[in-house]
């Protein structure tokens, strides 16, 4: 049996919208859908459709101001584009350790990070698991910060209730193909505060207030602000738009696996052989990914080459930022990363889409428990 990663589930409708397309420019109506959409399905108060959830994290750089020098505190574990959208500006992350059991930045670490320089919090949800929001704010408001959460695994997750990317004051999604709604290639800009909305859609019209323009508030529009062309084409709102409206499905059929993967590696747990994801009360997450975590580096190439043998595609994650070439250059680290080093070279993703049958599950762990218990990894 040929297990992949992911594959992406298709809800039968995105062609069909493809084929009602007018005109494929950017902020049509399958755009302006999916803004409304959005909107109501995260409470935030505007939501803007970017080509990338890299351009979103670029556009909340834009409208923080980020000047040369300026301080972002953010995980080292995360993916380039939430330092680089930082650096672009002039930007200087500076990473703090994670939390061993979310593996979400360290909220308790954050404060004795900040300096005259810092302006801003990065925090990044990982695998759909929230962040401590409520302490980042506390922190955030003590300290006059903006947050912008980097909230790419987690359209349609949330914390006490509220949807990731709409608590702090700009959050970014993403709907690249490796999601679980997905556009191909694209994301989307959340703005929880409303004094960033207007000049939000000049920088995503290449710093022009064309939005105003097409709403008859202006006869012309112009060149109003430092902005780039952040918006995605027709083509691509129509096809998010098509997964947007089944979202509740998507999600329900990922939990579905998620909990048959948590519920059978609980021996395995309960015997020390690997640990589980742990999701904390007040998070509900989307199951954007079902990892395990191994003992250490050397046990996870192994355990990767008995599931290639057996049709089973498994992978690592990141490789931490503060390690790479850009990072070491453009970024500083704050304390120890002890459990950003060890963390990044112990989890192991499992294969998880909706359209994984109970059969296919079956396999997986099956042959989990058959590898796991053939190499006697000990955590």
């Amino acid at each position: 049996m040929k297990i992949p990663f992911i594959k992406a589930h298709l809800t039968g409708n995105e062609l069909n919208y493809i084929s009602k397309i007018h005109s494929y420019s950017g902020d049509g109506s399958f755009t302006r859908d999916c803004h409304t959409l959005l909107e109501k399905m995260t409470s935030s108060l505007k939501a803007l459709l970017t080509h990338s959830c890299t351009a979103a994290l670029e556009m909340a750089a834009l409208l923080i101001d980020v000047q040369p020098g300026d301080e972002i505190i953010m995980p080292s574990y995360t993916f380039v584009s939430t330092a680089n959208a930082f650096v672009l500006r002039g930007g200087i992350p500076v990473f703090i350790d994670i939390r061993p059991d979310t593996l979400n930045l360290d909220e308790k670490l954050i404060e004795n990070a900040i300096t005259p320089r810092t302006k801003a919090i990065v925090p990044v949800h990982y695998a759909g698991v929230a962040c401590e929001m409520d302490t980042i704010l506390h922190i955030a408001n003590k300290y006059n910060l903006f947050v912008i959460e980097d909230a790419a695994q987690g359209i349609m997750a949330s914390y006490k209730g509220r949807a990731l990317g709409a608590i702090g004051h700009l959050g970014a999604f993403s709907f690249h193909a490796t999601k679980n709604i997905i556009s191909g290639e694209g994301g989307a800009l959340l703005i929880n505060d409303k004094r960033f909305i207007e000049l939000a859609e000049m920088i995503r019209e290449k710093g022009t207030d064309r939005s105003r323009f097409f709403r008859g508030q202006v006869d012309k529009y112009t060149w109003q602000h430092i902005g780039s062309s952040y918006l995605p084409s027709e083509l691509t709102a129509a096809f998010l738009l098509a997964q947007l409206e089944a979202a509740k499905i998507i999600t329900q059929q990922r939990l579905s696996i998620w909990n048959k993967y948590h519920s059978a590696f609980e021996e395995l747990e309960k015997e020390g052989l690997i640990r589980r994801p742990v999701i904390p009360d007040a998070c509900q997450h989307n199951a954007h990914m079902y990892y395990i975590l191994l003992s250490d580096a050397t046990s996870r190439p192994a355990l990767i080459s008995h599931f290639e043998q057996q049709g089973i595609s498994s992978v690592f994650h990141y490789v931490p930022l503060h390690s790479s070439p850009a990072g070491k250059k453009y970024s500083r680290t704050h304390g120890h990363l002890t459990h950003t080093n060890f963390l990044s070279e112990s989890v192991l993703r499992l294969p998880l889409f909706s359209e994984m049958t109970d059969e296919m599950v079956n396999f997986v762990i099956e042959s989990t428990f058959e590898n796991i218990n053939k190499m006697a990894v000990y955590v």
